[in-house]
């Protein structure tokens, strides 16, 4: 009996297998190259004295800002401590400033992040969340993206009762081009487990998020 074969299907698997497949790292040279063909592009003359060296700048930079992709989460959650003394409420890292960039423009995205979680037996170093937040930033996103990926790490690693972040941020491709609506910030907020489930958790890390000396 012969199969009936869905095209549709087939081709989506290979899309995704294609998306999974990483493409070759191009060299520092070539990077400094596709920089200079840039300025060329935007009309300017990268051979000139303010610019010349600019294509090494510009590679040195991408390094330091898009250095997410080289870290992961997990392994730097993956320390935590048990010996709370019997503590299982709240914990709530406010305010954590970042620094991202939009996937679809490549211009930069300024906030901060509010992460909050219900211990279950084991706490994390209060440095990690930050650096949670920052190993996410430091790669082309959305803020929707970041904001739950946060959330999924920290809920798959340390299974707390639940977590909570909120993101606040203003993006550069809504400040610098298209409607130039300077100022204007995007919130977003991901909850797991308790915080999902409870309105009153949610309440309780919203009004403490907010509170101001």
């Amino acid at each position: 009996m012969d199969q009936i074969v869905d095209k549709d299907a087939l081709d989506l698997e290979k899309d995704e297998a294609a998306s999974k497949t990483p493409a070759k790292r191009p060299t520092r040279e070539e990077a400094e190259a596709a920089v200079k063909t840039l300025l060329l592009w935007t009309g300017d003359n990268p051979d000139r004295e303010g610019l010349i060296d600019t294509p090494k700048r510009v590679v040195k930079a991408y390094e330091e800002m898009f250095g997410g992709y080289s870290e992961d989460a997990v392994e730097l959650l993956g320390r935590t401590f048990e010996e709370v003394a019997g503590y299982n409420d709240m914990v709530i890292v406010r305010d954590i400033p970042f620094h991202s960039h939009c996937e679809h423009h490549m211009v930069p995205i300024i906030g901060k992040a509010h992460v909050g979680y219900l211990p279950d037996g084991r706490v994390l170093g209060l440095s990690k969340i930050a650096r949670v937040v920052d190993i996410f930033a430091k790669r082309l996103q959305t803020q929707e993206s970041m904001t739950a990926q946060i959330a999924h790490e920290i809920q798959q690693v340390l299974e707390p009762r639940g977590v909570a972040v909120t993101i606040e941020a203003e993006h550069m491709c809504m400040a610098m081009r298209g409607v130039r609506k300077q100022g204007s910030t995007t919130l977003t907020s991901t909850f797991t487990g308790a915080f999902k489930d409870d309105p009153q958790e949610q309440l309780s890390f919203m009004t403490q998020i907010n509170i101001r000396d």
